[in-house]
Parts: C-alpha cells; structure tokens; sequence
C-alpha cells in the first residue's frame, strides 16, 4: 500500500453541537457542481467526532480526520482547533 492511500481523510468544518460527553457533531460544507446547469451547490453534512478532552465550543471551526469506527455513528477524531468562535 502506498503513503498515499495510508494517509487518513481530513475535513474542516463548524461545530454545531457540544452537548454529548467527549463528541461534538460537525457541519461540513462541500460546493458540488449540477450535472446539467453547472452551478455550484452548497451540500451540508453532518459528522459526530470524537473531542477527547472536551474542548470545542459552538461555532469553532476544527479539522477532524477519519479514524476506526468509536461508536455506531462516531467514526472521525478532532485533531486541532482552527478558529475559536467569538
């Protein structure tokens, strides 16, 4: 297997929610292209990840990368804080 591949995916998003014990959940924001007009449009997803020491607060902006599956939904890690909301 090459480095490439080993590496874990990463996303940066917004927290939403930080009212579960060690888990934040994330919004994450992708610009898809419309197959046949081509606009670009917003996507929105939802991701619970894994904040070990409690440390994000509604709307910080955070990197996560993808890690072993935690719970039935939780399957990503905070790795650091980007920006801390005001």
């Amino acid at each position: 297997m090459s480095e490439e591949a080993r590496k874990n995916r990463r996303l940066t998003g917004c927290v939403v929610s930080n009212a579960m014990d060690k888990t934040i959940t994330l919004m994450v924001e992708r610009r898809v292209k419309h197959p046949l007009y081509g606009k670009f449009i917003r996507r929105l997803t939802k991701i619970h990840a894994h904040d070990e020491a409690n440390a994000c607060n509604l709307g910080d902006m955070v990197t996560v990368e993808q890690c072993r599956p935690l719970s039935k939904t939780k399957s990503w890690r905070v790795l650091d804080i980007l920006e801390k909301a005001k």
